[in-house]
């Protein structure tokens, strides 16, 4: 990459590691589900001026927000309402890439290769010592398993993705953006069900300026630039070379987090958190090292 392009990946890292700590102030403010909606809402408000709409049709938008849009950041804003760190919801949001490879497998029919079952392996055995960790730590078990279900939700946003892709359309900022009004609906409908209209009244007329900055700061930062500064690197660079960027996140996520925050994790979470990174870097990098390998061998031969 250029100087100029490697700088728009530190900031796409920066901007979505930060972003689990503005969910903690938004969350101050606003019930979960609620805070959902009005993120979505600003998305398409503020996207469709700047964003051409896709050639996509609307099964294909509905599945991608109903999944992605909605089934992801529901249940990981309701795992940080309800104790789910900032710093660890950035890690484990990250275990999407091996529950993609999981997904791929199964639906589409995908090969899984060596590289990836050890990598599979070693996150798993992070996630679990995550998962059972005893000592005083903020995280609580059901904060960790809406983590884990979101992750499974981006999982399958993600094979939404690569099915649009398939059909000859480009899920990319205009999927992003164009969609975003459908998740508003079963999002003010959860909200309307589980946090009550009592609530919900109650936080608009609290409505500070606090939740306003995260609200803009969740949709026009982490969702449109994020988002475009993206899909502008995948149009530029293999997708190889790019996605490994999202190893970063959850490094800024957890830094961000005892800095903002004054988070803490065990030590016995700190030894997960490290063997999930090592899983994602072995997802990442482990078939490229194990072909070269193999050519070396073969050359040697």
């Amino acid at each position: 990459m250029s100087l100029k392009d490697t700088l728009l990946g530190l900031l796409i890292i920066v901007i979505w590691g930060v972003n689990f700590v503005v969910i903690v102030w938004g969350l101050e403010g606003l019930p979960p589900l609620l805070m959902g909606a009005l993120r979505f809402v600003l998305v398409f408000l503020f996207g469709i001026w700047f964003v051409k709409r896709p050639n996509i049709p609307l099964k294909w938008m509905a599945a991608y927000a109903l999944i992605l849009s909605f089934g992801q950041f529901s249940f990981l804003f309701c795992s940080m309402a309800l104790g789910m760190p900032a710093g660890l919801a950035s890690l484990v949001l990250q275990s999407q890439a091996l529950f993609t490879l999981i997904l791929a497998a199964l639906l589409l029919k995908e090969h899984i290769k060596t590289a990836q079952v050890l990598a599979m392996a070693v996150a798993g055995v992070g996630l679990y010592l995550i998962a059972m960790s005893n000592e005083n730590t903020e995280m609580t078990a059901i904060g960790f398993g809406l983590s884990i279900i979101a992750a499974v939700m981006w999982a399958l946003g993600n094979i939404i993705n690569r099915m649009i892709n398939q059909q000859g359309y480009k899920a990319g900022l205009g999927l992003v953006v164009w969609s975003a009004w459908i998740p508003v609906i079963p999002f003010m409908v959860s909200s309307y069900l589980f946090e009550g209209p009592a609530l919900i009244v109650e936080s608009m007329q609290a409505f500070s300026w606090t939740s306003f900055i995260a609200l803009c700061y969740l949709s026009v930062a982490a969702s449109i630039v994020g988002y475009s500064l993206w899909s502008y690197l995948l149009d530029h660079y293999p997708a190889g070379q790019v996605a490994p960027l999202t190893l970063g996140v959850p490094i800024v996520g957890i830094s961000a987090s005892v800095l903002f925050l004054g988070e803490s994790i065990s030590f016995i979470q700190f030894v997960g958190g490290l063997c999930v990174l090592l899983g994602l870097m072995i997802n990442a990098f482990g078939e490229k090292v194990t072909t070269k390998l193999r050519l070396q061998l073969a050359y040697k031969k």
